[in-house]
């Protein structure tokens, strides 16, 4: 129980933080790590296409569970090839007085199944009308009381419940706008062709939250809708925040993007509490596999607030320009936190990473400090052409120009290659792209806002009484 003297403190020091409004935040980095391009999960998997890991679409630290989780994608084949999508669990070591990372392990990889264990796929929906097993993974959060697996997707979208063995528990119900349809409502979740609204290809759920208690999850589209500017001039994306006992969105919110073009869009949503989010927007420029090294390099992490936005559930954005409707407030962006961009690696030759796409709080830190994670998606450092055959892409980067000097191999091989060399050299100037995860140590007086998820009851729980528990759960979803 707090003394009610430093209760008293708590609340005006709280109350002084809103009426002056957000303090400058100053993060500082920290460190990084480059992981090994060609590493594989704990699934038994051999190849790019069963157990290489695609590192990171999104992060999550459980506080409750002292656990790190890396959510993998749809898999190497781009929504062609069969792959069996999945998250990891991994270990890291964190200098509790630093913050400095260090020692990234695997230590369990869960499958995604569904009601009657067979798998969720990375394919794209076939036929494309209905979304079925299809799953290409975005977004990962924990629900803080139950333990359960909250998953966003691309395709659909989608936000999907998961036990903590990977078994499906029940679909969110997706507002009707979002979903991706032709001109009489038929909808076409495996590409754009034919549509006139919903959500772009491939440009789904790409970020997701929880409100500390739990009660709410918030999805993040990538990008603007097709009826609101789409791949043209559209600006304007959406938050769409959702009742997690029922399922239900109950909220739409308007969010600014920075530009329109350069494939811009966000890329993580992190709740510090039920209405302030960081989140992650980057344009498709930098170090990657399908990518270029122009500038500028947009990997920005904002500080945002949704609390005086308007509900715009059943409104349409504007296609173009920077203006909403009269009347209509969108989400404020408080203040930008840090720059991805400003921070590279001499592992990388000291050259920005394309896709930064995860993002999450560590564990705090000795003096109180929060340690926030970075991490990128290296596509599983895996190229397709036109036939769609597969090659392992190497990389020397140091070079210059890395994409001119690439090496593509047929994948699991060293030989027969193509490029400047039909092998890879031995010397280790040549890598598959690496995964890459960076530290930055925040003040706590720069997130005074900032509240944990609160406990939840399964880390008091043996494991069968755990999955005692998810089964009642999906009993009483399913008769609700």
């Amino acid at each position: 129980m707090i003394p009610p003297i430093r209760l008293a403190l708590l609340a005006s020091t709280l109350l002084t933080a809103v009426l002056s409004g957000p303090v400058a935040a100053t993060p500082a980095f920290v460190n990084g790590l480059t992981l090994d391009g060609g590493l594989l999960d704990k699934s038994g998997g051999s190849t790019a296409n069963d157990g290489r890991v695609g590192f990171f679409s999104d992060l999550y630290y459980d506080p409750n569970r002292q656990q790190w989780w890396g959510l993998s994608d749809g898999g190497p084949g781009g929504g062609t090839l069969s792959y069996e999508t999945r998250v990891q669990r991994f270990t890291l070591a964190v200098n509790s007085a630093t913050g400095a990372i260090s020692n990234f392990t695997i230590v369990d990889t869960i499958l995604f199944r569904d009601a009657s264990n067979q798998p969720f796929n990375g394919l794209e929906p076939s036929p494309s009308s209905t979304l079925g097993s299809a799953l290409d993974p975005e977004g990962f959060v924990i629900l803080p009381k139950t333990g359960t697996f909250l998953v966003s997707d691309e395709y659909g979208p989608s936000l999907y419940e998961f036990d903590r063995s990977g078994t499906f528990v029940r679909a969110y119900d997706i507002p009707a706008a979002l979903i991706p349809r032709n001109s009489t409502g038929t909808p076409n979740y495996a590409s754009d062709t034919g549509n006139t609204a919903g959500r772009r290809s491939n440009r789904g759920f790409e970020g997701l939250a929880v409100s500390p208690d739990g009660r709410y999850a918030f999805a993040m589209l990538q990008s603007a809708m097709l009826d609101e500017g789409g791949s043209s001039e559209g600006r304007f994306t959406r938050i769409v925040k959702f009742d997690s006992d029922t399922g239900k969105a109950v909220a739409q919110y308007a969010y600014l993007l920075d530009r329109s073009n350069q494939g811009q869009g966000i890329s993580a949503l992190v709740a510090l509490n039920d209405s302030q989010f960081l989140v992650l927007e980057r344009n498709n420029q930098g170090l990657g596999i399908d990518a270029t090294l122009a500038t500028p390099f947009d990997k920005l992490a904002y500080l945002i607030d949704i609390s005086s936005a308007t509900d715009v559930t059943g409104l349409t954005l504007p296609a173009s320009g920077t203006m909403l409707p009269p009347g209509v407030v969108g989400v404020s962006k408080m203040s930008k936190l840090i720059d991805l961009a400003a921070d590279t690696l001499a592992d990388l030759g000291n050259k920005v990473p394309d896709k930064w796409e995860g993002l999450t709080f560590g564990p705090t830190l000795a003096d109180g400090s929060f340690l926030l994670l970075a991490g990128t998606d290296n596509d599983y450092s895996v190229a397709r052409n036109g036939s769609n055959v597969q090659f392992d892409v190497y990389l020397r980067v140091s070079d210059a120009d890395p994409y001119s000097s690439s090496i593509q191999c047929p994948i699991g091989f060293t030989t027969g290659c193509s490029g400047p060399s039909s092998t890879v050299p031995t010397d280790g100037s040549y890598q598959l792209l690496p995964g890459v995860l960076q530290a930055y140590r925040i003040p706590a007086a720069d997130l005074p806002a900032y509240q944990a998820p609160v406990p939840g009851p399964l880390p008091l729980l043996g494991a069968a009484s755990a999955l005692a528990w998810s089964r009642r759960l999906r009993r009483r979803i399913a008769g609700r």
